[in-house]
């Protein structure tokens, strides 16, 4: 493989911006193909994006000769069955965050990657923008000391029409807006600590506007006795919204927000804001180093491995698992 020649399977409104225009815009990378179920959109996706061929059959998109590699951009509950296509087809997968439905079916799939010695990452992007490169590299540094604790805390009013959308029914999602953003918020502790020693939490469905649970508490303890506390409340009132993430070390605070621009360095009393460019297209950071990766000219820039702890923390903390 001299270039990476993408079919994308579910162009949805997360292609639109943050990761489809990005694969033409990185080098040795292009898109070839779009899949969706809906022919009419499928087609028009095609049209505006400039993409040549579009499908509204997954499995005639990931045949396409032209296609050498897949970005699988659906709903959970279609990540695995789609991986496996793909990997039979002998086709390296870039698949969406949360990796799958549970931490069951992700390891289906990273053992899958294995059996046919296919690539398989997982698009918890943020590990790869500057922003929170930063933040590890700071940790890496010990500019705050040695990290003693981590407090996250995502406070979301209750958006009208929530109830109606997949990402609030666990069929489809794995469970509710906790399986769709705290992935990205577990991974970055993967990213910055490496794999929790324990793990603990709770998850309620307090206001019942919906089938899944809208409330999450967890505590994970990793190496070096440094302790994560986290909770999310996506039933909040407007006015306590809150997205924040402090880690406290002997030596001052890096204090940051996931899914805002907020970062800053806390040290000797004196407050440093860090400022970064904006991302016109926020998975372009982490399709590059992808692109790379399947091109054999550089690491995996999120393993399977670590996407099916993420699931494996999720599972735990609402219960699936033990």
């Amino acid at each position: 493989m001299k270039k990476v020649s993408w079919g994308i399977i579910g162009c949805g409104d997360v292609t639109e911006v943050k990761s489809g225009p990005a694969f033409n815009l990185v080098p040795n990378s292009e898109l070839t193909a779009v899949m969706r179920r809906d022919p009419g959109k499928a087609e028009d996706y095609a049209k505006r994006h400039g993409v040549k061929n579009w499908y509204s059959d997954a499995g005639e998109l990931i045949n396409d000769s032209a296609v050498n590699a897949i970005y699988i951009a659906t709903p959970p509950a279609f990540h695995e069955a789609y991986t496996l296509q793909a990997f039979k087809a002998g086709k390296p997968v870039y698949v969406e965050k949360p990796m799958a439905l549970d931490s069951s079916e992700s390891l289906r799939m990273a053992e899958a990657a294995a059996r046919y010695s296919c690539k398989l990452s997982v698009a918890h992007y943020r590990r790869a923008q500057p922003r929170f490169q930063k933040v590890r590299q700071l940790l890496q540094e010990k500019s705050i000391g040695d990290v003693i604790s981590v407090n996250l805390q995502l406070h979301q009013a209750y958006q009208p029409g929530t109830e109606n959308t997949w990402r609030t029914n666990p069929a489809i999602s794995g469970g509710g807006l906790f399986h769709d953003l705290a992935p990205h918020q577990i991974d970055l502790m993967v990213y910055f600590f490496g794999f929790p020693l324990d793990v603990k939490g709770s998850s309620l469905n307090r206001a019942n506007l919906y089938d899944a649970d809208d409330y999450v508490h967890a505590e994970l303890l990793f190496k070096n006795n440094i302790r994560f506390t986290g909770m999310w409340d996506y039933n909040a009132r407007l006015e306590d919204e809150l997205d924040i993430c402090e880690i406290t070390g002997t030596q001052g605070t890096i204090r940051f927000a996931v899914f805002s621009d907020l970062c800053e360095l806390v040290k000797d009393g004196q407050t440093k804001v860090l400022e970064f460019d904006h991302l016109p297209h926020v998975q372009q950071p982490m399709i590059e180093a992808v692109v790379k990766h399947f091109l054999d000219e550089g690491r995996n820039p999120c393993p399977a491995a670590d996407a099916v702890e993420v699931m494996k923390i999720i599972d735990k903390v609402t219960g699936k698992i033990n």
